[in-house]
């Protein structure tokens, strides 16, 4: 997200990225462990719902009744729109695979970002955007290995990661706004058009899954504060690597509550994804609009 920079305090501005990367897989743990009894559909509209619960709050206070963006609603809701179908597709991919595997898969996201840049926005073909392309490409056949027969779940990774891309072009392409305001719109607008696809597949949540699901939107809430703050504080160039962390939070994550462990294809696979990803931050000034994590 574009924001008035403060370079007087990056450590905490890293400090705060990281925090949030290494948690936000915490989101995917809850919503992999509710997909055993509910829709991915059913679980995304949960997400942003009860979010909404926390957000709410915190936005009324900072901006009263009138917080909702003033300006290019139609855009807000594009990339809104792709935001929930990357949820969607990321959900729908953790049911039926692990996490950290799926989230290897995802990571093409960026890659995608830059080559659209190109064919949407106009941006020059670099030899850096080839490279990255080159490499985010090798990796995400060798994640989804379509001569070993494919894994639909990986696939589903791959597709929720080219939706983020679209997400992060309806970003670049919308003027700078409010990062509070954006982040109210997004909780109530998603919601609100999963709604129908939730009351589709609704079922309902026992005690403990209720619980579960406020823990989600609680966890998601407080992963979206700590990247708005640390984009107060640090250059977007600064923190952009430090998405890829949440690799590291997705393995931990499938190993502790699930047994998962990536296998040396998904490892091998991710590693050229994420060389790809950090060949397109190396150089990415602080004017660049940096999305936070969606899913």
């Amino acid at each position: 997200r574009t924001m008035n920079q403060q370079s007087s305090s990056p450590l905490l501005g890293i400090a705060l990225m990281a925090a949030a990367m290494l948690l936000v897989p915490g989101v995917d743990g809850i919503a992999k462990t509710l997909s055993a009894a509910h829709s991915p559909l059913y679980i995304s509209w949960a997400r942003y719902a009860f979010a909404s619960v926390f957000v709410l709050p915190w936005v009324l206070a900072q901006r009263g009744v009138h917080f909702l963006p003033r300006e290019e609603l139609p855009a807000h809701a594009m990339r809104t729109f792709f935001a929930a179908a990357s949820m969607c597709f990321f959900f729908a991919a953790i049911a039926v695979s692990p996490i950290a595997d799926v989230t290897s898969a995802y990571f093409v996201g960026p890659i995608v970002a830059a080559i659209l840049s190109v064919l949407l926005l106009g941006e020059a073909l670099t030899p850096r955007k080839i490279a990255a392309l080159a490499l985010g490409f090798v990796g995400a056949i060798i994640i989804v290995n379509p001569a070993g027969g494919i894994d639909a779940g990986l696939l589903l990774g791959v597709v929720a990661g080219v939706f983020f891309a679209l997400y992060m072009i309806a970003t670049r392409k919308t003027r700078a706004s409010d990062p509070v305001s954006t982040l109210a719109f997004q909780c109530l607008f998603g919601a609100a058009i999963l709604s129908p696809l939730a009351i589709w597949n609704w079922s309902l949540p026992s005690m403990g899954e209720l619980g579960l699901l406020f823990l989600m939107g609680l966890i998601s809430a407080v992963c979206h504060f700590m990247t708005i703050s640390a984009f107060r504080h640090a250059e977007a160039s600064l923190l952009a690597p430090l998405s890829y962390l949440e690799l590291i939070g997705a393995t931990v994550i499938g190993y502790l509550v699930f047994g998962d462990l990536p296998g040396i294809r998904i490892l091998i696979g991710a590693v050229l994804i994420v060389a790809g990803g950090l060949i397109l931050v190396q150089r990415r000034r602080a004017g660049a609009k940096v999305a936070s994590a969606v899913h």
